[in-house]
């Protein structure tokens, strides 16, 4: 097996072996290189005490991260490498963290305290990859299990349960059995947890390859933390189109989705609204209105989780927007680039395109190739240049009013029609051009 470890890593370990101490990366690291992936960063665990630490890198930028915790960060050519003494935690008071930390000299004490075996490895190139709980048997069998007791490392931290969730998701791995139904059994725990940690790794789960299928498996914990979809859960939606109920189709439309954290999470949040605008008729189920209800769901949930604002606009305006008619014409698609974006129109159509494919079977290739169609044509814009819009347009609201207008509402409307006629090809971005249409404008 090629461990191949950064050497920043190798660099801190050896020096921490030179000086008589113990030294390994541990974690997630070690996790990925067993895996074959290649590790974000390399976290390392040794016996040497703090203020040993610090002394071993006398002359390097040392950083006192949490001598309390035993952490020290060195930075080692430009790249932080964070260094913690082997520990074993103490009582847990808040479900968040130990009250106290106890080091210890022997690193199996350290790993005992981790969260999940495939977590809980360390490895130098010296002594191998030290595995105490059956990690690398696990990453094999692609099972995400608590070390030792669950009930107990998710009562240590209430996280550690959306972490389950992210793991399995991103991994694609199931849960161990046991780990599962603590899982469900201490969802509750998460009511402790702050906002911020909680998105963190509910946007990981949402964008991991088997995002999908762990929602479906854990809707109680979905619902714990946003409980804006327990309607949808099992909400038939009693119309000829839909195969499946409001969050299994949601759930289908995820699995499809491609693009970026922006589209995955508009496509898991687009239906939410469907239960409270549901009505029924003799042809079936209706929603009408139900892209602005998903859009105001979205929001509260999103601004409760303390989402970053360029996240909470981005969904909310893909969410809003999921359902409009987009003929796959020129003229229509240049309108909607020119209010949109090119980026987010792109967003939109791969919005579209999962909640398409998540559609009765009959009817999803042919809304999947007028998604093409609209693709094209963006495609084509683009190549053409940049898009006329009230910023480039060629004349300005100054120029508005020297034609004798008033300064006030009229201008703008003024301007807006002769951006339309641009858009529509009635007119090229000319200055005279559209001066001459703004007088017949003025003079209606």
């Amino acid at each position: 097996m090629n461990m191949k470890i950064s050497p920043a890593a190798e660099r801190v370990i050896g020096v921490l072996r030179g000086a008589g101490y113990e030294a390994f990366c541990v974690g997630g690291c070690v996790r990925d290189m067993i895996m074959g992936r290649e590790p974000n960063d390399f976290d390392i665990t040794t016996s040497a005490r703090p203020e040993q630490t610090k002394a071993c890198f006398h002359g390097f930028h040392v950083i006192e991260t949490g001598l309390k915790h035993g952490t020290v960060t060195v930075v080692i050519d430009g790249e932080p490498m964070e260094i913690t003494t082997y520990r074993v935690d103490g009582e847990y008071l808040d479900n968040r963290r130990p009250s106290e930390v106890f080091f210890t000299s022997r690193l199996e004490d350290d790993l005992s305290r981790r969260d999940f075996t495939v977590n809980a490895m360390a490895y130098s190139r010296e002594s191998g990859v030290v595995d105490v709980f059956g990690g690398r048997e696990d990453i094999e069998r692609k099972i995400i299990r608590a070390v030792g007791e669950p009930d107990r490392r998710f009562c240590e931290d209430g996280l550690r349960i959306l972490r389950a969730l992210r793991f399995a998701s991103v991994l694609d791995f199931s849960i161990d059995r046991e780990t599962a139904e603590s899982i469900h059994r201490n969802r509750a725990l998460l009511r402790n947890i702050s906002a911020e940690r909680i998105l963190v790794e509910f946007v990981k789960l949402v964008c991991g390859k088997g995002a999908a299928r762990v929602m479906g498996e854990f809707v109680d914990v979905v619902c714990e933390i946003i409980p804006e979809f327990e309607p949808s859960v099992g909400f038939d939606q009693r119309n000829p189109y839909h195969i499946y109920d409001v969050y299994m189709h949601s759930l289908r439309a995820l699995e499809a989705a491609q693009g970026d954290k922006y589209v995955k999470l508009a496509v898991l949040f687009h239906d939410i609204g469907k239960p409270g605008s549901f009505s029924e008729d003799e042809r079936g189920g209706h929603f009408y209105g139900h892209h602005a209800l998903s859009a105001e769901l979205t929001e509260r949930a999103l601004r409760r989780l303390k989402s970053d604002g360029k996240t909470l606009h981005t969904v909310v305006k893909l969410v809003n927007a999921h359902d409009r008619g987009l003929p796959p014409t020129e003229k229509s698609v240049r309108r909607l680039i020119c209010s949109f974006g090119e980026e987010d129109t792109r967003r939109l159509i791969q919005v579209r395109r999962a909640d398409n494919s998540a559609l009765v079977e009959w009817l999803v290739e042919p809304r999947l190739a007028e998604l093409d169609e609209i693709e094209r044509i963006v495609d084509k814009i683009h190549a053409e240049g940049e898009l006329p819009s009230l910023k480039n347009l060629a004349v300005h609201g100054d120029d508005i009013i020297k034609l004798g207008v008033s300064p006030g509402k009229r201008i703008g409307e003024i301007l807006n029609k002769l951006l339309d006629d641009v858009l529509d090809g009635r007119a090229l971005n000319d200055k005279q051009t559209l001066l001459d249409r703004a007088k017949q404008y003025i003079e209606k």
